[in-house]
């Protein structure tokens, strides 16, 4: 059982594997009965957790926070902790997001920015201007022949249907803003989107970002990704190797515990199964030969 909603040790890696990258550091605990058996696993979370140097400079206590309290736990040895590129002397790991607030921060003011623009100039005003000759009769009923310009006009835009707009006289009519250009965005947001696509570690069109890319490039993309999965592996297996192992301790098992990963170099895999598929043709016209 895993936090009371799912089955699973992949499910419980799968959500400490989100903690670790969202917040730097991810923390799960082993549940156990009156008997002392493990039932169930849990991902903590963080914010009712703090962490302490321990007296002897290295290791770390942990402490619970309940009604405002510090509680240090009982079973340390039930509790395992991952950390994320840890500054020297933290506690604490960073997050893969860290130092990207800024960044997206401006993202999100383009993209407000944007709207604003498009409410303004997209949903179109008109002003209309009406000048009165020099005849005396006309600038007298100036202000009556505008009033009159504006009711006929404002008739004509909240109609329903389409409505033509007949006026006599020296009246201008024009859309407020046409002269105006949208600022382009495409390419400060592309440069945005750049900075947090890697810091991320993968290949932009995982994210459905269509960016021009060579073949080589995306070759160099998938093998950076690789090596940032087997960094996340080397990372997350002491934690699961010590879940298992303790596990395995409260049944009152012996032995130890290997993890085996599914292999991720698929294209390597690729390359060699089509190297072997030539050598075997090549071998097969030799032999015919």
């Amino acid at each position: 059982n895993v936090n009371g909603n799912s089955l699973g040790l992949e499910s419980f890696v799968s959500s400490y594997f989100e903690q670790l990258l969202t917040y730097g550091t991810a923390i799960g605990e082993i549940v156990t009965d009156n008997t002392g058996l493990p039932v169930a696993l849990f991902n903590a979370p963080l914010e009712n957790i703090e962490l302490k140097r321990n007296a002897n400079g290295i290791d770390i206590d942990i402490f619970t926070i309940r009604s405002g309290m510090a509680e240090k736990v009982k079973y340390p040895e039930l509790i395992v902790m991952s950390t994320l590129n840890p500054r020297p002397g933290e506690l604490c790991g960073n997050s893969l997001l860290s130092g990207l607030p800024f960044v997206a921060q401006t993202l999100m003011q383009i993209f407000r920015t944007t709207g604003t623009n498009w409410e303004r100039l997209g949903n179109t005003r008109f002003a209309v201007t009406y000048k009165p000759t020099n005849d005396a009769l006309d600038k007298a009923y100036a202000k009556e022949r505008a009033m009159q310009v504006a009711k006929e006009w404002s008739n004509a835009m909240s109609s329903e249907s389409v409505r033509d707009f007949v006026a006599v006289g020296d009246i201008q009519i024009k859309a407020i803003g046409s002269e105006t250009q949208i600022p382009d965005s495409e390419i400060p947001v592309r440069q945005l989107l750049e900075q947090i696509v890697s810091k991320t570690g993968l290949p932009p069109f995982l994210l459905g970002l269509s960016w021009s890319s060579t073949e080589r490039m995306s070759s160099q993309q998938a093998d950076a990704l690789t090596s940032e999965l087997e960094a996340y592996r080397r990372i997350l297996s002491p934690a699961i190797t010590r879940l298992a192992d303790t596990c395995l301790r409260l049944f009152g098992l012996t032995g130890s515990t290997q993890i085996i990963w599914d292999d991720i170099m698929l294209q390597d895999m690729v390359e060699l199964s089509r190297a072997e598929l030539y050598s075997a043709q090549a071998l097969k016209l030799t032999k015919e030969d």
